[in-house]
């Protein structure tokens, strides 16, 4: 489900000036949050390539939306 802008909006509009302070600083720390790599993608990084060619469904879900392959999907 997407969150819409205007939703967002409307509910800063009824918190107080201490609320919005609050819904400041948390937007703030989900925005720096999502800058962050996650530690598990570091370490794929790090790891040597194996020279395997993708299976069938490795290929589909990297053109999924999803954008990733997945352990569990194997």
């Amino acid at each position: 489900m997407a969150t819409r802008k205007e939703e967002l909006y409307r509910l800063i509009d009824h918190l107080d000036e201490r609320g919005k302070k609050a819904a400041f600083d948390y937007l703030e720390y989900l925005v720096q949050r999502s800058r962050k790599k996650p530690k598990v993608w570091e370490e794929i990084d790090k790891a040597d390539s194996d020279q395997e060619p993708l299976s069938e469904q490795e290929l589909e879900q990297l053109n999924s939306d999803e954008g990733y392959v997945s352990r569990g999907y194997l």
